[in-house]
């Protein structure tokens, strides 16, 4: 498919938004990343909600380790072969600092697939979250700043694009970034519910009327006047938009629990994590039995149907 590139205003914003000063305990946890993945480790993104709120050692901070290649970061093993096949792995990490505990979640995945994923994937494992802002906390030089820049600036550009052939001919700017972000989160097993989705566009609402603009700058089917978008995709792309979402949902449903066999062998914790995270947005208990802990793979499916059932997981 044919991708448009950011342009440079564009780009400076995304620049812009992109900066973060480092608290000590963040700058810790990037040199202990460092450590683990060596010269491999080219740059590191800090996303979603303890970016978005605030929060330090009472939340599970969300890393992405972007790597030169699988091999160079985890050696020729197992680990570096599930990496290049299923991107990302992800790792809990725990470390002790100033009397406190920082926790993370960690996912590797190389610069390459990054930049793929964000601007080339059909799914929008990629371009659906990071087209929401995050941080550059680490870069290793400027050839690495400008690829990881580019990359976040394409993901705006491909949710945004992405979105177009699902809304009305004249919507606001929050509305449509409402629809898309509901429209990426349906195509994983996620918890978020229409009211999360609302909070996570309010939390940002100054930014996605600035980025929005400049993201669909020259393109054919909309325009944005203030915080108004207009849409002029014809029946034909609107029908073919709604195609390509649904055909994301079925592929979404495999990776996902694709991703979850995997998780079960690089995610220590990974049950109680997606216990605890389906209880943070959905209010509702999950139980965590130690049959379920120890052989995930055989007895998660039960569990996730019913979830599924129940629409706690959509």
């Amino acid at each position: 498919m044919s991708i448009r590139l950011p342009t440079p205003t564009l780009l400076a914003h995304i620049h812009r938004r992109s900066r973060f000063e480092l608290s000590p305990a963040m700058a810790h946890l990037c040199e202990v990343l460092q450590a683990r993945f060596g010269d491999a480790t080219a740059a590191m993104v800090f996303y979603g909600s303890c970016l978005r709120d605030g929060a330090g050692f009472d939340g599970l901070l969300d890393l992405y380790v972007l790597v030169d290649g699988y091999r160079a970061a985890h050696g020729p093993g197992l680990s570096a072969l599930v990496n290049r096949l299923l991107p990302p792995n992800v790792y809990y990490l725990e470390e002790p600092f100033e009397g406190a505990v920082v926790r993370a979640k960690v996912a590797v995945v190389s610069l390459e697939d990054f930049r793929r994923g964000c601007g080339r994937w059909f799914h929008p494992y990629l371009w659906g979250r990071f087209a929401q802002p995050a941080a550059l906390v680490y870069c290793r030089d400027e050839v690495s700043r400008e690829q990881v820049l580019e990359a976040l600036a394409l993901a705006v550009m491909r949710l945004l694009s992405e979105t177009l052939g699902c809304l009305p001919h004249e919507i606001s700017v929050l509305e449509a970034w409402q629809r898309g972000l509901t429209l990426s989160y349906g195509c994983e097993l996620r918890a978020e519910r229409p009211a999360r989705v609302q909070g996570l566009v309010a939390a940002y609402a100054d930014e996605y009327r600035q980025v929005t603009p400049l993201a669909l700058a020259g393109h054919p089917a909309a325009t944005v006047r203030g915080a108004t978008l207009r849409v002029m995709s014809t029946p034909w792309q609107r029908r073919w938009s709604r195609l390509r979402w649904g055909l994301r949902r079925v592929q979404g449903l495999g990776l996902s629990l694709a991703r979850l066999a995997k998780a079960s062998f690089t995610f220590r914790g990974g049950v109680d994590y997606l216990a605890w995270k389906l209880e943070r947005h959905t209010g509702e208990k999950i139980l965590v039995s130690q049959r379920l802990r120890r052989w995930p793979l055989v007895f998660v499916w039960g569990q996730l149907w019913r979830l599924y059932r129940r629409r706690v997981v959509r």
